[in-house]
């Protein structure tokens, strides 16, 4: 009896769902939907084998089919029915992610006699030199996507291709394509990648519009959860408007990308680039990172009841960039700031009740410098704290308050473009003050 071998492989896992489906029939009358602070996250990376499990073909039932007054077990189902054939499971191979392992002078890791293990993992572990102890592994990664047009596009996470060497596309149907990158904005973590298949075999999934979302809404998740091909959970919108680092932003921070979907339906790795859905069977969200337990010591994280989605409008926004030129244009103010809190705001002179924007630094040679838009002069200790005071508090962009730093961001982001000039209304030594800005383009890490 032949010896069955093992041996450590890293693979780069993205972040989707499972299955939460049930057969409990519930009725409740509720209204279909049309539209669809910054914490800790972790994004997928896991040692999990990579499982070729294929869904079924299905048939694609017509838009009217998933809109309906009153939700109920058959909803979902039809929902399934409508989306599923535009969701892929996406398989990269990647050497920019290597891993080192050390390893005793001539020895070479054990090969389990797996299928699910690539033919190219095998072959280099075999073809190793003697004697090499600190061999770069490939990356064996998979994710999810969404069909996007008749033109074979495809949206996915940044992260999820990143680096990739070799790009698989796998169709609900079992159906396999080669996939190039369209172009990637890890600003936003989304990216495009194009096959190249006749167009009766795509079934683009409509982009709705994730500002009428609201806390409480129905959604649903298709993706490709630990390699399990067409899996569907179900949940809702848990919150609104929260942040995801996103670029290396000059100077090492991370941009941060806004208005951000919290939902409690199941992400699991694998799920990453997958469709959040609405019941109408229409994209509000692109599935990206889940909150993590930092004290677990598991080395594949699991769902854990906070998953993260990019919302429609910012796909909209970047995606059609991304197919006319490759790449995006986000635009940006230069500064670095903070929400204002009731203790800031007193030691302000201010009212504790006041909110908006402290800015705490202006970037040299960036818009808001240009403007003359004033960053922190000081600081004070809030208990026991040092805290910065004294800059320029945002409360207004154009028509827009700004409560909250997300307020700031989403604007920019989402509704401003580079080369606009827009008004910011800033508090600045206890009065309003209006200051033009025209924005510039952000700029990339090696800037």
């Amino acid at each position: 009896m032949n010896k069955v071998k093992t041996f450590p492989i890293a693979f780069i896992l993205m972040l989707l769902m499972s299955t939460g489906c049930g057969n409990l029939k519930q009725e409740t009358t509720v209204p279909v939907l049309t539209g669809g602070g910054e914490t800790t996250t972790q994004v997928d990376n896991g040692i999990v084998p990579a499982v070729d499990v294929q869904s079924p073909v299905v048939q694609r039932v017509p838009d009217t089919a998933v809109t309906t007054d009153v939700v109920t077990e058959q909803t979902y189902v039809n929902i399934y029915k409508h989306a599923n054939p535009g969701v892929v499971n996406i398989q990269v191979v990647s050497s920019g992610s290597a891993t080192v392992y050390q390893l005793p002078e001539g020895q070479i890791p054990d090969i389990p006699e797996h299928d699910d293990i690539p033919e190219e993992f095998r072959d280099f572990f075999e073809n190793l030199p003697e004697g090499q102890n600190t061999p770069q592994i490939p990356s064996y990664g998979q994710g999810s996507g969404f069909v996007y047009d008749n033109e074979g596009h495809i949206i996915t996470n940044n992260h999820v291709v990143a680096g990739a060497t070799k790009i698989t596309v796998i169709f609900a149907d079992g159906t396999e394509a080669a996939a190039t990158i369209v172009g990637t904005d890890p600003g936003s973590d989304l990216a495009v990648i194009k096959v190249d298949v006749a167009a009766d075999r795509l079934f683009p999934l409509s982009v709705g519009n994730s500002d009428t979302l609201e806390v409480g809404q129905l959604v649903a998740t298709i993706g490709n959860p630990y390699g399990l091909a067409g899996s569907m959970s179900t949940g809702i919108v848990s919150g609104l408007g929260r942040a995801l680092p996103g670029a290396t932003a000059p100077g090492g921070a991370r941009f941060n990308i806004p208005n951000i979907i919290q939902t409690d339906a199941v992400i699991n790795p694998g799920n990453s680039g997958g469709p959040l859905l609405n019941l109408a069977g229409e994209v509000i969200g692109v599935n990206t990172a889940i909150q993590t337990d930092p004290t677990s010591l598991s080395l594949t994280p699991s769902f854990n009841g906070v998953g993260y989605a990019v919302p429609a409008n910012i796909v909209s926004r970047v995606a059609p960039q991304l197919i006319e030129t490759g790449s995006v244009q986000t635009a940006w103010l230069g500064i670095s700031g903070s929400q204002m809190s009731g203790d800031v705001a007193v030691a302000m002179g201010l009212d504790a009740s006041q909110r908006g924007v402290l800015v705490q630094e202006v970037l040299t040679g960036g818009p808001a410098a240009k403007a003359g838009l004033r960053g922190s002069s000081g600081t004070t200790k809030i208990d026991g704290f040092d805290v910065s005071i004294g800059g320029d508090v945002i409360v207004k962009i154009d028509d827009q308050p700004v409560n909250v730093f997300d307020d700031l961001l989403g604007y920019i982001v989402t509704r401003a473009s580079v080369g606009q000039t827009v008004t910011l209304q800033v508090i600045r030594d206890g009065q309003l003050v209006d200051i033009s800005l025209t924005l510039e383009a952000r700029p990339s890490a090696n800037q």
